[in-house]
């Protein structure tokens, strides 16, 4: 991630002439500028001291609601987990949240914190007011553990490719040095806008994307993050992001190894994300993981059916 890091910071100023802001969005019939990522009613919550979270809703179906979260990059958006979405709307109720500071949730000028995240989630769940299904993606699935520990309505977690369970270390599986980040923070905030403006280009989006497809990177999924990456306050969430202030310094210590409802992993290779640990999670009570082969971290595009088919069995033995 440092090497990463490093070649970005580098190429800034050859090419931030080339990522000057798109022209200004006209807002929809619902005020937002942003097109929906999936269907059903697009809602929003209020969170204090922060301002809204969105979230879509479908409530047609049967059964426990099933809530989806998505990861967390300089372009996440819940329509990373529009497959599930597609698969299950009509079927039994579908929800699937925004992040603060991503997709049509609001995105200030603000400090954003794993605490904020998993609010985020146990809102939504308070609002349902009913025991849950989760879905979670990447680091994404910290936010829902972390949650699931709160909220004893979560009933269960699934979780897509997490973050976290690999041995801790700086970079995606530790929040970062002994400042927590901070310094990287300083350093990245006083660059961001440049920053940004290279992470959101479309080639950078494809090639970001390409490390998490085994095959052609979905377009759908590229279009979609290079029009959430040119919202108003796109760059804020994702600076803390790349930082490392959004990771938990050790998730598997501090968030896996206490989860005691029933919890499944989905996984097979990962550019981003390590699984060194997953054999302890495994051996815990209740959970279980399916091997998703042939995918690179996100199976949901590649290999829906087999995806599909891991969900369906552990929520028929956890009814």
């Amino acid at each position: 991630m440092r090497r990463t890091l490093k070649l970005a910071l580098l190429a800034v100023g050859a090419v931030a002439v080339l990522a000057a802001c798109a022209p200004a969005l006209t807002p929809g019939p619902d005020g937002q500028t942003l097109r929906p990522a999936v269907s059903g009613e697009r809602q929003t919550l209020e969170l204090p001291g922060f301002g809204r979270a969105a979230y879509y809703a479908d409530p047609r179906g049967q059964g426990r609601p099933l809530i989806l979260t998505p990861s967390v990059n300089a372009a996440a958006s819940a329509y990373e987990m529009k497959p599930l979405w597609d698969a299950y709307a009509g079927t039994r109720p579908v929800y699937a949240l925004e992040w603060p500071g991503f997709g049509s949730s609001d995105r200030p000028d603000t400090r954003y914190t794993p605490a904020l995240m998993t609010a985020a989630l146990t809102a939504l769940v308070a609002r349902l007011g009913t025991d849950v299904d989760v879905v979670g993606l990447s680091l994404g699935s910290e936010f829902v553990v972390r949650a699931a520990l709160q909220e004893p309505r979560i009933r269960t977690v699934a979780l897509i490719s997490p973050s976290g369970l690999g041995q801790p270390r700086p970079g995606t599986q530790q929040a970062s040095a002994d400042d927590g980040g901070q310094r990287l923070y300083r350093t990245l905030n006083a660059v961001s806008t440049p920053l940004y403006g290279l992470l959101r280009l479309r080639p950078v989006i494809e090639s970001f994307l390409e490390r998490s497809f085994r095959g052609p990177v979905d377009q759908g999924l590229v279009d979609y993050g290079y029009d959430t990456a040119r919202q108003p306050g796109a760059k804020y969430a994702p600076v803390y992001f790349i930082s490392g202030q959004l990771f938990t310094p050790d998730a598997y210590a501090e968030l896996y190894s206490r989860l005691t409802i029933p919890a499944l992993v989905l996984y097979d290779q990962d550019a981003f994300v390590s699984f060194d640990r997953l054999s302890l999670f495994t051996a815990q009570p209740g959970v279980q993981a399916v091997r998703i082969p042939e995918t690179d971290g996100l199976p949901q595009f590649e290999k829906l059916p087999d995806v599909r088919a891991a969900l369906d069995a552990f929520w028929a033995a956890h009814p």
